[in-house]
């Protein structure tokens, strides 16, 4: 009997240990060749080289490959979707950027999978399958570009082209960890490939390698040869950082260590894009949802974003409603769902937010500043998570993407290691028509930022230590969320259980400060802007709420010094500035 039992034990472990394989091997996403990026094959070759002593082709022993919105003569450019490819002929020309690569040296090795019809910036296809990301392969790619980032971050191709209307090239990029430039729009022609909407689109390109991206750039550009020009300006933007679901000190960090290594402190500063967009972008109150710029609640981002979305809609739909209409296709419906009128709205305000944000960023970058923001909101989202359909991932997400695709200003997506075992990154932007200039900035700090991604990986911080500052942080959020809902003591304690985990955030100590402001408690809001300066230095939000808290006290000559202050770190600062003439007209 002993012997019997013991057998039906061992068939039941054998059983449970099937069934454990079997649902494993259920849930494993099956192995596909090129990870899923390519929908077709093929290959381009360049031309033979010159004969000596002319130059090579100078992008000799470069292979790449394209997203299948670029034609090339004889193939069926799907556009992502299957029954467009149905209803389409083969091309009879190759797109004109397509040409110049394989001109310049390149060799295309394939057409990759797009979003439908280019519209989303998830990277998932119902018609050719979701592209595994090599980085985290239980994530989503990013879209639109989903193939010609996955191609580039699994080894197969040294550079891809890709399409960028609202974040098609700088999401994905970022979600797969690799270098992705979206150029200042106009500048790279479009002739021969399918757009989505013109005003916003713009030709862009993956790689691993900053010399690649580069020299892509240059050939793409028409770049002639010229010194490389320093940046002066490093401008942190603030509010951008705080939206982030990665903590802000996390991406920032390696970027301003970066840059104090190669260029000194003097160049980096500090700017809150609300405030700064709200004051010089007037038509974006077309957007505002009924808010005003005096209301604590607007968003200038939000707005922005929303000016983006409607001109994307506007635009999709004169280029391809009248395909759907007529075909009547059976499209996805994150497509078709984002294709309803906005009646209170007109494309000549959107317009007129377009040249006014460009006008606004140009003013703030000049020719030699960088800004530098997070280019999504945190890791990629899971495949198939709920946050994907969620509008207020879309909304936040597009408030970033906004800012280059309505000003079309060029940006760059620059890798920064992981987070939780994904990719994270910056970006950073310059002015419109300063491509030359990102291209070449990049090139110079690469490096450096990659080491200073190495030593934080590898810093001797204990695991204790880690999930310290990862509960302080969450206790900030906390924090953040009661200050919103003007819960002030309870921010208060919050902000109080953040300092207790991590006492060397200027953050915790500057947020706390601005809560007791709120209670009037003017001498605790001092001595906590007083900790948050002595931590950071460079913290203008500590300034300011210690000026506000040093008028309220009567120190009239202080809140002064800490205004000027503010306003030396961040000369743009509309508070700063508005506090020391009021205080200079009351006490001159």
């Amino acid at each position: 009997m002993a012997s019997s039992a013991a057998a039906n034990l061992w068939v039941l472990l054998g059983l449970g240990i099937a069934g454990v394989l079997l649902a494993a091997r259920r849930m494993r996403r099956p192995v596909r060749p090129d990870n899923g990026a390519f929908i077709a094959r093929l290959e381009l070759l360049p031309p033979p080289q010159p004969p000596p002593p002319q130059a090579r082709h100078p992008l000799t022993g470069l292979c790449f490959a394209i997203a299948d919105a670029f034609n090339v003569s004889g193939y069926i450019t799907s556009f992502g979707s299957l029954e467009w490819a149905k209803t389409h002929d083969a091309a009879t020309q190759t797109s004109l950027v397509v040409s110049s690569l394989v001109d310049g040296g390149a060799i295309c090795v394939g057409k990759t999978v797009i979003d439908e019809m280019a519209f989303s910036i998830h990277g998932e296809n119902k018609h050719f399958g979701t592209p595994t990301n090599p980085a985290a392969p239980d994530r989503v790619p990013g879209g639109c570009s989903s193939g010609s980032a996955v191609a580039v971050a699994g080894g197969i191709v040294d550079f891809a082209l890709g399409i960028d209307t609202i974040g098609g090239v700088r999401v994905p990029g970022s979600y797969c960890g690799v270098l992705a430039f979206r150029p200042s729009h106009a500048v790279v022609p479009n002739s021969g490939v399918i757009l989505a909407a013109p005003s916003l689109d713009a030709i862009g390109w993956f790689a691993k390698d900053p010399s690649v991206l580069r020299r892509v750039g240059h050939l793409l550009l028409r770049l002639p040869y010229a010194d490389i020009r320093q940046p002066r300006h490093f401008y942190i933007a603030d509010d951008c950082f705080e939206m982030s679901k990665v903590p802000a000190r996390r991406l920032t960090q390696v970027v301003t260590k970066s840059v104090e290594k190669l260029f000194g402190r003097q160049v980096l500063g500090h700017v809150n894009l609300e405030n700064y967009l709200a004051s010089r972008i007037p038509s974006l109150r077309n957007y505002s949802n009924g808010q005003k710029n005096g209301d604590s609640k607007f968003s200038s981002l939000l707005a922005l974003s929303r000016a983006m979305q409607f001109l994307h809609k506007h635009e999709f739909k004169d280029q391809h409603m009248e395909w759907i209409n007529s075909v009547k296709p059976d499209v996805d419906a994150c497509v078709i769902g984002n294709l309803s009128d906005d009646g209170e709205l007109t494309i000549n305000s959107s317009q007129d937010a377009r040249k006014e944000v460009r006008v606004a960023l140009n003013a703030l970058l000049k020719d030699d500043g960088i800004l530098v923001i997070p280019t999504v909101l945190g890791c990629p989202p899971k495949l198939n998570a709920r946050e994907l359909s969620s509008s207020n991932y879309n909304v936040q997400t597009s408030c970033l993407t906004s800012l280059s695709s309505m000003s079309g200003c060029c940006q760059v997506t620059v890798p920064l290691g992981t987070h939780d075992k994904c990719p994270i990154s910056v970006s950073f932007i310059a002015r419109h028509g300063g491509d030359r200039f990102l291209l070449d900035t990049i090139q110079t700090m690469y490096a450096t930022i990659q080491e200073q991604v190495d030593m934080l990986a590898n810093s001797n911080v204990s695991s204790k230590h880690v999930m310290s500052e990862e509960a302080a942080e969450a206790a900030k959020e906390k924090g953040n969320i009661a200050f919103k809902e003007k819960q002030w003591q309870k921010a208060i304690n919050f902000y109080t259980e953040a300092i207790k985990l991590n006492s060397k955030v200027a953050t915790y100590y500057s947020n706390r400060a601005a809560a007791f402001l709120e209670l009037a408690s003017y001498r605790q809001a001092e001595a906590d802007c007083t900790s948050a300066i002595d931590i950071d230095p460079k913290s203008v939000k500590a300034y300011l709420r210690r000026g506000t808290a040093r008028e309220m006290l009567g120190y009239y000559k202080e809140a002064v010094d800490d205004f000027s202050h503010a306003l030396v770190l961040e000369p743009l600062n509309k508070t700063a500035g508005v506090a020391i003439n009021r205080l200079k007209k009351l006490f001159p």
